[in-house]
């Protein structure tokens, strides 16, 4: 921090202290980038209680605990701490722990909370009139930019204000918004590209795509060198998704570019679909990524939408996540909590009776609740690992991906990539050279070693057969349909897939493994992009069906559809072989 903004601290500490000390709930409001995240927390240092910070995303919590233990001067895992899924870095030393909210439920239940809140007035008043204080405001302007006319192409605006920034604007590095993986990976290389066709025009360029599935190299960005002898300096440009748009610093960072776009996921209960799709911003959020430009100088933010769009076009507010969200994870975690009467919880923002109800129903048929709505012993755990490829070299990567491919489908691809991952001792070179996520690998392995200790703690046995079997992963693809009995499609004779009930036409997603279209599939997710596409999928035959989900089966109430005649004629010869099998007896 600067001197400035560490007098103005001073000035506001006491009387933060004064006030949390009085009151139960205290909802803090300030600037993007006055430091709600990073400085309010260390005000507290010295209690002898924890203190948990929640942040949205994996990367802003990760992020923010270095920032604050850089400021605070000690090691990230001694004093100042992260909690994120299947990684605790925290130490009987610690005081101050960064978690996302996830991790808080499961930890967290009588220690002091700071939640810096961008609805301010909303928490307030959802917390009975706590008493609400602003943190002291940023102390570098950022001057904002706006389009004459709107862009017909706003990627390749984003690349071209990236360059020109390079070439005429002072020292500063940059960070641009995009939507997604795909988008941030081709924005990268043509910045690389275009800088690397001005020679020595420019200085040189370092592009860091800043995607959840890579590794986070964000952290190990260095400051560009001086230009002492009049060169230009290096600069820094960071692509990245709406994953750094929250509690996330790098201080470097003096120029931002805001094509004015998110993709965002949106679930319909009745088909049970979750579409990811491109939206417009909120103003709110337009606001959050101009705060980080000027972190530690004046800066600016270059929107790349007209002034008149930004005030008539974009929602003050997104709609909150619980309403566009498929809850039966959050309805579990409220049964879990003891609270049982759904209907009259007082939610801040109350999701639509229809999406709880289907939230029950998809509870109900997986046995985590009985009939009436109780808990079950029966407790689901899902986890999904991913194959990373990089941009430069994706032969190669698809070469690699076809050596642990399965002719079954995808998920057993990823278990003969654990496999693998294992037997090469979980080397990170190894994973390296064959285009593997190295730290979702390793999550995977925490969720495994975690369902075994809780296989332990109820007395269930582990009962797996040799790997070399041939049952082998005829069980195992049992084993998925048993959780995954409601994400099933089928092929019709028209050549197309449905999925079964819903009867919503669907395509296979082309990054999967099988070389073959199977009649009957599972999947993990219905997701609608250009299409709509199944992902993560794996063939499975019609008559485990009805013998491991005959009650979500029930032709009483299937729908008209070739599924259907099939599941009758598997039913069918289910009864006759059972009646063959009672007079041979």
């Amino acid at each position: 921090m600067d001197l400035n903004s560490q007098l103005q601290l001073l000035d506001w500490q006491p009387k933060f202290l004064q006030v949390l000390k009085a009151n139960q709930t205290l909802v803090l409001v300030g600037e993007p980038g006055s430091g709600k995240s990073t400085q309010a927390e260390t005000s507290e240092k010295g209690r002898q209680m924890m203190i948990a910070c929640i942040q949205p995303r994996t990367l802003a919590t990760m992020s923010v605990a270095r920032h604050v233990a850089e400021e605070m001067g000690v090691t990230i895992g001694e004093e100042v701490a992260y909690s994120i899924p299947f990684e605790d870095c925290s130490s009987a030393n610690t005081v101050l722990k960064f978690l996302t909210d996830g991790v808080l439920l499961r930890e967290a239940t009588s220690d002091p909370l700071l939640e810096s809140a961008t609805l301010a007035e909303k928490f307030q008043g959802f917390f009975y009139g706590a008493p609400l204080m602003e943190f002291p405001g940023r102390i570098h302007p950022v001057e904002i930019f706006y389009t004459q006319e709107p862009e017909r192409d706003y990627l390749e605006a984003a690349v071209r204000t990236a360059v020109q920034i390079h070439m005429c604007e002072p020292p500063g590095d940059i960070l641009v918004f995009l939507t997604g993986e795909e988008e941030i990976e081709d924005a990268s290389c043509e910045i690389k590209k275009e800088t690397g066709n001005m020679g020595d025009q420019v200085g040189p360029v370092k592009v860091v795509p800043l995607i959840s599935t890579f590794p986070p190299a964000i952290f190990e960005l260095t400051p560009p060198p001086s230009d002492e002898d009049g060169t230009p300096g290096r600069k820094i440009v960071v692509v990245s998704a709406n994953n750094a748009e929250t509690s996330f610093t790098i201080d470097s960072i003096v120029y931002v570019i805001d094509p004015g776009f998110t993709k965002q996921k949106v679930y319909n209960p009745r088909v049970h679909v979750e579409s990811l799709l491109v939206y417009p911003i909120s103003r709110a959020c337009a606001h959050q990524r101009s705060g980080h430009a000027g972190r530690t100088q004046p800066g600016k933010c270059f929107r790349l939408y007209t002034e008149r769009s930004f005030h008539n076009d974009l929602l003050p507010q997104f709609y909150p996540e619980i309403l566009r969200s498929n809850l039966a994870n959050t309805v579990l975690t409220l049964k879990k909590l003891g609270i049982d009467d759904l209907v009259h919880f007082d939610f801040m923002d109350p999701p639509a009776p229809e999406t709880l109800m289907r939230a029950l129903q998809v509870l109900n048929y997986l046995g985590a609740l009985d009939d009436d709505g109780n808990l079950t012993s029966f407790s689901v755990f899902s986890h999904e690992a991913n194959v990373s490829s990089r941009p430069d070299a994706q032969n190669a990567a698809d070469e690699a991906k076809a050596r642990f491919g399965h002719i079954d489908g995808d998920h057993l691809t990823l278990l003969n990539v654990y496999h693998a991952y294992k037997q090469n001792n979980e080397d990170s070179s190894w994973c390296y050279e064959n285009f593997i996520n190295h730290r979702v690998l390793k999550a995977a392995d925490h969720v495994r070693q975690q369902l075994v200790r809780i296989m332990a703690r109820f007395n269930l046995k582990l009962c797996s057969i040799d790997f070399n079997s041939r049952d082998c992963y005829v069980n195992i693809r049992k084993a998925m349909l048993a959780g995954y009995f409601m994400q099933v499609a089928h092929l019709e004779r028209t050549g197309r897939y449905l999925t079964v009930k819903e009867n919503q036409v669907v395509h296979l997603h082309p990054s999967n493994c099988l070389d073959h279209k199977p009649e009957w599939v599972i999947y993990n997710e219905h997701v609608r992009t250009s299409r709509n596409f199944i992902c993560t999928v794996t063939d499975i035959r019609g008559e485990w069906l009805v013998d491991i989900a005959p009650h979500y089966y029930d032709l009483g109430n299937f729908p008209l559809c070739d599924a259907g005649r099939v599941l009758e004629r598997l039913y069918m010869k289910k009864y006759k072989d059972r009646r063959d099998g009672r007079n041979r007896r």
